[in-house]
């Protein structure tokens, strides 16, 4: 018999418990929210309801195929997002900025709305616990429209051909401290890792699927190149190039990006990714949760198998359990650091609405090399 899992371990996300089990948040948010049984029974039984019907297998591939045009199209049209608070970012995965004053505010990082919540019809929730509409038009990115696009796939190709990585020549090559974020987005963590840590010896690679999305990083005026490099970059294909070598990475991102791409290539795509850690680096996830309000709100039809769904707008997206996470991260060579689930209540009081959230937190690291 196989041995059994250890109990999943739970801690809010942000600051830490109090002696409250549920502590409200501003904003009408609480955190550390136990579910009871029947609640977890209704929302299974709202799951198998919307995954009784599934879509024909030409439509699946369909959309497997024309995946990066929904992104693209994703990103035209959300290109000028709003803000929102993401006081976690460096709280939560301080390795992004090892060098960071604690005293430094992570209130006052601001930055795009993550894909997670403005793809979501109807669904404004930010995962912080409020996003504010109203001070959309005061804060949105400052996006230097004026400057022509570069050609993101040409640069590519050309900078990987020159390069080729010969003699330890690649970008940010002198660097000391590498970070790379998979599914970039607009620069929604990019930005504040530049803007927080200081570190002269770090540089920051991003990569997405979207050209469109790469580009409106490439064209953000809080892009340096001297510092940063972003990329297009399907995961799906094992013979799409990265610019940087194997063991060359300290941290890799994972931020609501996991869940977008279909289940049976995840496994691939996590062994490629661990291989660019050095040994000690580490892969930060934060991604969606099994019954989490957005799987909740999925009609009939929309379920393309299980616990994956396809949004109204052709974007995908897969609910985890903590013990999937695991098994993908560890299949890959990687160990524990940390596997949290959070079940939060958001509340629209104007609106009279409650939402549960549900996300997982994982950090895992690349075994040190052993001492001869």
């Amino acid at each position: 018999m196989a041995a059994p899992r250890e109990a999943p371990e739970r801690r809010p996300f942000g600051r830490r418990f109090l002696t409250a089990p549920a502590r409200l948040f501003q904003h009408n948010a609480w955190d550390n929210v136990e579910w009871s049984e029947e609640q977890e029974a209704s929302a299974r039984s709202k799951v198998q309801e919307n995954s009784s019907q599934l879509l024909p297998q030409d439509k699946q591939e369909e959309y497997e195929v024309n995946a990066k045009r929904y992104w693209d199209d994703f990103y035209k049209i959300h290109e000028n997002g709003f803000f929102k608070d993401r006081h976690w970012l460096f709280t939560e995965f301080p390795e992004l900025a090892p060098n960071r004053n604690p005293s430094q505010n992570g209130d006052s990082v601001r930055e795009f709305s993550n894909k997670e919540e403005s793809n979501q019809e109807g669904l404004r929730s930010c995962e912080n616990g409020h996003c504010s509409l109203e001070t959309r038009a005061e804060n949105q990115l400052n996006l230097t429209k004026s400057t022509p696009k570069i050609s993101t796939e040409e640069l590519a190709t050309q900078k990987y051909s020159e390069l080729n990585q010969n003699d330890g020549d690649y970008p940010g090559s002198s660097a000391s401290y590498r970070i790379l974020e998979v599914g970039c987005g607009a620069g929604n963590t990019v930005f504040p890792i530049l803007q927080t840590n200081n570190d002269p010896g770090l540089f920051v690679y991003c990569c997405d699927f979207s050209t469109t999305a790469v580009d409106l990083v490439q064209n953000n005026a809080e892009y340096d190149s001297s510092r940063c490099f972003a990329f297009v970059h399907d995961l799906c294909n094992d013979q799409s190039p990265f610019p940087m070598p194997d063991e060359s990475l300290d941290v890799v991102i994972l931020i609501f990006v996991l869940s977008a791409i279909l289940p049976e290539k995840m496994q691939c795509i996590v062994n490629r990714l661990s291989r660019l850690l050095k040994p000690g680096g580490m892969i930060l996830l934060r991604d969606y949760g099994r019954y989490d309000l957005a799987q909740l709100r999925f009609k009939k039809g929309q379920c393309l198998s299980d616990n994956f769904y396809v949004r109204g707008d052709g974007t995908r997206v897969y609910f985890f359990t903590q013990d999937e996470l695991d098994d993908l991260f560890t299949t890959a060579g990687l160990e524990k650091i940390q596997n949290l689930v959070d079940r939060r209540l958001q509340v629209n009081r104007g609106k009279q609405m409650t939402m549960y959230r549900v996300w997982i937190q994982c950090k895992y690291r690349k075994p040190a090399a052993p001492r001869l």
